[in-house]
């Protein structure tokens, strides 16, 4: 395939605990947005114990909701993926209200030290204040009462994003994928937060597992992974191309690309298009496929290396 198949076909049901899965619960945030899709997606995995992925935004309505559904069950861990702030703030509301086990990768952090002058276009949007009381490492694995969840480090989008496999007796091969993998659209990778090259990696590393459903932070399920991650791999793979392309015709700024490689794209969107242009140039600069004068930057001048 050429790209990734994208599904725009989600029914969000706000506040309302629909059954994705035996065993597992999906309820969606109401604050759909150009980052969001329909809202953020929580999941409560298990029976009368249970583990909640991503509490979601500090959100009045969702708590509520998450707390009706888990009225007369157990609640022994909350999972975060990343902390951005639509997935992990109400995690310290929801484990004051249950005493569960805060468990995660580990605390915010951009994905390279900032520049001198360098600005995070996404600190606002950074939950700088979570702390998980057990950091995971790669393959680590928390259990419930018929359940497990694995910790896949999937980095790329932020430093810290995990993915989580579920584990249940008949081993679904259901993986809770965040933000790194979602149908709707291609995650946001945006230096310094993100990196293109870890996210390229975490693609390679989640295609070399046989799962057979993701389930997202946003929009509805992936129901072929293999062929969406070859797609998403396809379509950076062109998106890394096209930028070369436009270094090799002599735009030297990133505004100039923006402009030929997203011309049929809406304007608005031109700033997300120029910190995923950052990315792809990012990653060329450290394999020397394009240089730059000091360190790279969103208004900064590139050219070609010497490698090709």
């Amino acid at each position: 395939m050429d790209g990734p198949d994208f599904d725009l076909d989600f029914k969000p049901a706000h506040g309302e605990a629909v059954t994705v899965a035996d065993g597992v619960q999906r309820i969606t945030v109401n604050n759909p947005g150009p980052f969001t899709f329909h809202g953020t997606n929580s999941y409560i995995v298990g029976g009368s114990s249970v583990a909640v992925i991503d509490p979601g935004p500090e959100d009045e309505a969702h708590f509520q909701a998450l707390m009706a559904a888990l009225k007369g069950r157990e609640v022994t861990h909350i999972a975060v993926s990343h902390t951005h702030r639509d997935h992990s703030p109400l995690t310290r509301r929801l484990k004051a209200a249950t005493g569960a086990i805060v468990v995660a990768e580990g605390p915010h952090r951009a994905a390279r030290p900032l520049h001198a002058g360098e600005i995070n276009p996404f600190a606002e949007s950074s939950d700088m204040d979570f702390t998980p009381d057990i950091a995971l490492a790669d393959s680590d694995r928390i259990e419930g009462d018929g359940w497990s969840l694995t910790a896949l480090l999937t980095p790329g989008h932020t430093a810290n994003h995990a993915a989580f496999a579920l584990g249940t007796p008949a081993d679904t091969g259901i993986v809770f994928s965040a933000d790194h993998v979602m149908a709707w659209a291609t995650s946001i990778v945006a230096p310094p937060d993100g990196s293109m090259s870890d996210y390229m990696a975490s693609l390679e590393k989640l295609l070399g597992r046989d799962d057979r459903l993701y389930l997202p932070g946003h929009g509805g399920p992936v129901k072929e992974p293999a062929a969406f991650l070859r797609g998403l791999r396809a379509h950076r793979r062109m998106r890394e191309r096209a930028v070369l392309e436009r270094v090799r015709a002599g735009d030297s700024h990133i505004i100039d690309m923006v402009k030929v490689i997203y011309a049929t794209t809406d304007p608005r969107l031109h700033g997300a298009a120029a910190l995923s242009v950052f990315a792809h140039l990012e990653d060329l600069i450290e394999r020397g496929e394009v240089k730059t004068d000091g360190a790279p930057s969103l208004a900064g001048a590139f050219r070609l290396g010497g490698t090709r």
